[in-house]
């Protein structure tokens, strides 16, 4: 939110503080100031290696080149029909300034003026922004001649004075603009660009942001400013009550709703100031009316809609105006202020009169009631509105706006009428209207204002700094809390403007932020604890997974992390689920529900990075969330891995490398199971995986127990996925159920006599696994075979059709050297338990 100082000096002396004094107050106060422009007035200057506190902008304008002047006549060029010639005066002598200005140029030639227009004027050497240059460049002015006449000095736009990015037309000044004063000490300002977080919503007003400076400097707060002292209503003129009846269908979205009553309005550009003010603080001045329902917004936080009361009128009849607040039936439509027809549900809000919809609650007006330029009579709305479905409608129909702003972070029902009769006061000021007497206000459900105890060893307790109950009232006090002492305890109660401060153990803990943000968090003195420090005691089960994450990454693979939220549709490419944990309130459509694949979420992070390298290795670690009827989710542990694209990528000297397969992944898995200790693990291949080619996968079990899968992905998997040519390979492991092995810390000592290495080549079926044979030798060789080792696998019709020969590395190792015939001895007793168990046959 951006807010001008000027703006702020209605509500609170601000002297002898700097700009950079009151944005580093805000900042420690929780309302950080991102950055400063300056509109004029003298930029600060720092010494050489000096810290800026913050990032700051603008142009200081020189007090005795560029002033306050008033042109007298707008007279023709001689040698261009769209320049003009001013006599103007700049409180010290008459000058003939040279402008092509397109909203001064229909005074051309109307002879000396009735009322001179006040401008800003520059002299020779002024340095200002060049109006005809894209962005903010800055130039010294300098004499020249234009079509034949010297120009030596200009009247300004907003654009060369820095304050907006308009330079159309030159600033038409206020008619009191003291002729002949810099312009910095008339209209120069700063303007404060401050962070508003949701639990400082109050504050986006300037009101809140002066009520803050006034806690903060100790100084006093001019709420009862002659510009908020509401113009009495005309009395010989109708009470609005009697001409305006509304009705709340949903109080408890909308608890309060106001309205009042102006006539013979006349439809006008604002005062320049004010002009100058929304400007800055980055609203687009548009006519007095709509002007004045946004600067008493700025003003005090509660926005405002302008309905032309004559065509409430017409859509009437003779009938009393009724306004109806109610929900939108599905499919209803509205046709906004934006000219853009929006179609609602029942979760946004109408106002309506008895034929049809005017407004989108608490968003944007609606067109056919919006006010002309021929709009006489207004209807001023003010209304409180449930924060929640203000955001819901805001964000559903892509309408952000400065109303939705304040109403999606919250303001309190009691600024509606305050809103509403400081709105009529300006309108009665710019448009010169009449009040009508009197305020609609249907408050059917007015909330209840927190009353929270507070003592003195609380504030000790959690603050750490000793108070006084009189000086934490005082604190208080500062920020409209209203404070009672008794019994040892001060009773506070939250000001009207407040809808932040709870009740209980929540409202004393909101309190006592407050007593510390006006006490100053930089005053709170820094103590060390003076508990005992609690036991240390560790968390296994994360310091296992960083253990199984420094063995993922020592193999080669990168860690991802994935959103846990995703969408069905998403997931469906890989699994098919019935049931998902759903979100009430999801942030988009794509992140609706929580993952149950995380094999799913690995494949989104490949599938989006995949054209950037031609090797990837990734693995996550993660919960996902599986639904369980009338209670929280279970969110069981997995490890997800996939590989696909190069074995090595393409080098200088690495010349067409081949692509993973099936066995790079099962070699690192076999390594990582190693790497954990983990002993009996075996391999069976599946044609249940679905998401997994058939034939090319494999379970993983340790005894009986599955804990993982892995293999290909399926050509019908991946065909739904952007992946490239090359094969995926994919693992998924259930944690819980690795976790729950205990691993094996076996010791094998290095025999002291030398081992005898023999190869044997067996022929077998084709449907004998090789595990099978491996799991023989080694149950008929037993402790004499300390290793077996499969090296080849040959097939081919001169081992016979349907045969294959599984080749073997054996290693025989004793307690004594071995001779050639112990070596046979153990080969033949191999052999005839291979051919009595399997069929196998010794291949020659």
């Amino acid at each position: 939110m951006k807010i001008p100082i000027s703006w702020l000096k209605d509500f609170i002396d601000l002297d002898g503080l700097s700009v950079e004094d009151i944005a580093r107050k805000l900042t420690l106060a929780g309302m950080e100031v991102d950055e400063i422009l300056y509109v004029g007035l003298p930029m600060p200057v720092y010494k050489e290696g000096e810290k800026h506190e913050f990032k700051t902008n603008g142009i200081a304008w020189d007090k005795e080149k560029i002033v306050v002047a008033e042109i007298r006549e707008v007279k023709a060029h001689p040698n261009a029909d769209k320049l003009t010639l001013l006599d103007l005066y700049d409180g010290e002598k008459d000058q003939v300034v040279l402008t092509g200005a397109p909203n001064i140029f229909h005074l051309k030639g109307t002879g000396r003026l009735e009322k001179p227009i006040k401008v800003a004027y520059a002299k020779e050497g002024s340095v200002l922004y060049d109006g005809h240059a894209e962005g903010q460049v800055l130039m010294t002015l300098k004499r020249a001649k234009i079509r034949g006449v010297d120009s030596y000095s200009m009247v300004c736009s907003e654009k060369e004075l820095g304050i907006t990015e308009e330079s159309d037309g030159i600033i038409l000044l206020d008619d009191d603009a003291p002729v002949g004063t810099p312009l910095a000490d008339y209209i120069g300002d700063a303007v404060l660009d401050i962070s508003i977080l949701p639990n400082m919503a109050r504050n986006a007003n300037v009101i809140g942001i002066a009520r803050e400076l006034a806690a903060l400097t100790g100084r006093e707060l001019k709420v009862e400013s002659p510009k908020l002292q509401v113009q009495p209503a005309t009395s010989n003129l109708q009470s609005v009550t009697d001409l305006v009846e509304i009705e709340l269908k949903n109080p408890e979205i909308n608890p309060r709703f106001t309205a009042g009553l102006i006539r013979d309005v006349e439809i006008k550009p604002s005062p320049y100031e004010v002009q100058r003010r929304l400007k800055l603080a980055g609203i687009r001045a548009i006519s007095n009316i709509v002007d004045a329902t946004n600067y008493a917004m700025l003003e005090l936080g509660q926005p405002l809609h302008a309905f032309d009361y004559d065509v409430l009128k017409e859509r009437a009849g003779k009938k009393k105006v009724k306004l109806t607040v109610r929900s939108a039936k599905d499919g209803e439509k509205v046709t906004t202020l934006d000219n853009k027809e929006r179609t609602l549900t029942s979760s946004n809000l109408l106002v309506c009169d008895e034929k049809g919809s005017l407004a989108l609650g608490g968003v944007m007006g609606g067109l056919e009631s919006e006010v002309t330029d021929n709009t006489k009579n207004i209807l001023l709305e003010g209304a409180a509105w449930n924060f929640i479905n203000i955001r819901k409608t805001a964000k559903q129909h892509n309408l952000p706006s400065e109303a939705s702003f304040r109403f999606s972070r919250g303001v309190h029902p009691a600024m509606a009428d305050q809103g509403v009769k400081l709105g009529l006061h300006y309108m009665s000021q710019w448009a010169n209207g009449k009040i009508a007497p009197g305020i609609v206000d249907v408050y059917p459900l007015k909330p209840k204002d927190s009353v929270v105890q507070v003592t003195a060893q609380d504030v000790k307790k959690l603050l750490g700094i000793d108070l006084t109950l009189q000086q934490i009232s005082d604190l208080l006090t500062k920020l409209d809390f209203k404070c009672k002492i008794t019994n040892n305890q001060l009773q506070v109660t939250a000001p009207n403007h407040r809808m932040d401060i709870g009740e209980g153990a929540i409202g004393l803990a909101d309190v006592l932020e407050e007593v510390a943000r006006s006490y100053g968090y930089d005053n709170i003195p820094t103590t060390t604890m003076a508990d005992a420090l609690p036991p240390q005691t560790g968390n296994p089960v994360h310091e296992w997974e960083e253990h199984l994450r420094d063995l993922l990454v020592a193999l080669g693979l990168q860690e991802v992390l994935s959103y846990r939220m995703t969408s069905i549709e998403k997931e469906s490419r890989v699994v098919q689920h019935n049931t998902y944990v759903q979100f009430a309130n999801p942030i988009a459509p794509e992140k609706s529900v929580l993952r149950r694949s995380l094999i799913a979420s690995v494949l989104d992070n490949l599938e989006k990075n995949i054209r950037l390298s031609d090797s990837f290795a990734l693995f996550e670690i993660g919960s996902i969330f599986e639904p369980v009827k009338n209670n929280l989710p279970n969110e069981p542990r997995k490890l997800a891995i996939a590989m696909t694209g190069l074995r090595k990528e393409n080098a200088w000297d690495v010349k067409d490398s081949t692509t993973y397969d099936f066995y790079d992944l099962k070699g690192r898995l076999e390594l990582l199971l190693s790497g954990l200790r983990l002993t009996n693990i075996s391999y069976a291949g599946s044609d249940s995986i679905l998401h997994l080619h058939p034939g090319k996968c494999a379970e993983i079990k340790i005894g009986a127990v599955v804990i993982g899968v892995f293999g290909e992905l399926h050509p019908l998997v991946k065909e739904k996925y952007e992946l490239g040519d090359s094969p995926v390979l994919v693992a998924e492991f259930d944690l819980e159920a690795v976790r729950g092995v205990n691993p094996t810390y076996g010791i094998t000592p290095v025999s002291e006599f030398p081992p005898v290495y023999e190869d044997i080549a067996v022929i077998v079926d084709e449907s004998v696994l090789a595990e099978t044979v491996e799991a023989l030798i080694k149950q008929t060789g037993g402790r004499s075979v300390s290793q077996v080792k499969l090296f080849d696998v040959y097939r081919d019709e001169k081992i016979g059709a349907g045969k294959k020969s599984l080749a073997y590395n054996l290693t025989y190792q004793s307690d004594k050297t071995m001779t050639d015939a112990d070596a046979a001895a153990i080969r033949n007793k191999i052999v005839k338990r291979l051919e009595h168990a399997v069929g196998a046959k010794l291949r020659s």
